[in-house]
């Protein structure tokens, strides 16, 4: 429904400076109108998971359900990801769920809200809030579900097709992803002191159901993170 944006404000001055916690940020999130999509969705819907998480999980944006419920992945498409994370052997209690783009952007067609991937402007306002995430979490392993959590950290052109279920070296940023020196998660732009180890990308799990051959891309799915899995276990 929301029309695309050649800018947006971004995220930052909606994060507070002396927030310490994921429960603070979650807080401050509601009010965030860092770009358009605020207009229209029903609600923020900021990460969920233990913060201690040692996975962070990163996809796409809200869906209709997650934009109704106010959760990430409670839908057909998290339902499937747990199951995967299951089968690969991650503990669901060491892991954290959000998304590169925190509101639901869609277009309406009578009364269905149909998704809409989100545009370059959205994912870099939208940012700072995944880079707080970090930030307070230090997780030891990232994994990107589809392109455009992958475009968020690695940048354009980055493809998830090429070097998906590859463990990569952080990347210092989104605009320069292949300088691997720096790692900029904190939320003021500086460089985290114990920052992500490791990077992961695979296909997000609505990928799998929109799939020819769901049962090979489940299983191709599964074998991703199974990668994730054990590298915490090494």
């Amino acid at each position: 429904m929301s029309e695309q944006t050649e800018t947006a404000p971004g995220a930052q001055r909606f994060i507070p400076p002396r927030a310490d916690t994921i429960d603070e940020l979650r807080a401050a999130a509601t009010s965030c109108q860092g770009c358009e999509l605020y207009r229209d969705a029903s609600q923020t819907v900021f990460g969920r998971g233990g913060a201690d998480a040692r996975v962070v999980l990163v996809g796409e944006q809200p869906g209709d359900l997650e934009d109704q419920k106010g959760l990430p992945f409670v839908g057909p498409a998290g339902r499937l990801l747990r199951r995967a994370v299951d089968d690969a052997g991650l503990d669901p209690t060491g892991l954290y769920l959000t998304n590169a783009v925190k509101h639901f952007r869609f277009e309406l067609r009578g009364r269905r809200r149909i998704h809409q991937t989100p545009d370059r402007v959205h994912i870099t306002a939208c940012r700072p809030w995944l880079v707080a995430e970090f930030a307070r979490l230090r997780p030891e392993i990232v994994v990107v579900l589809g392109a455009t959590a992958a475009k968020a950290l690695l940048g354009p052109a980055f493809r998830v097709t090429r070097q998906r279920g590859e463990l990569l070296p952080w990347p210092a940023s989104a605009e320069h992803p292949e300088d691997f020196t720096r790692v900029p998660v904190d939320s003021a732009g500086g460089v985290a002191d114990a920052p992500p180890a490791r990077l992961l990308a695979t296909i997000h799990p609505s990928a799998v159901l929109r799939a020819d051959n769901q049962d090979i891309a489940y299983q191709g799915l599964v074998a991703d993170l199974t990668i994730a899995a054990r590298a915490l276990a090494g």
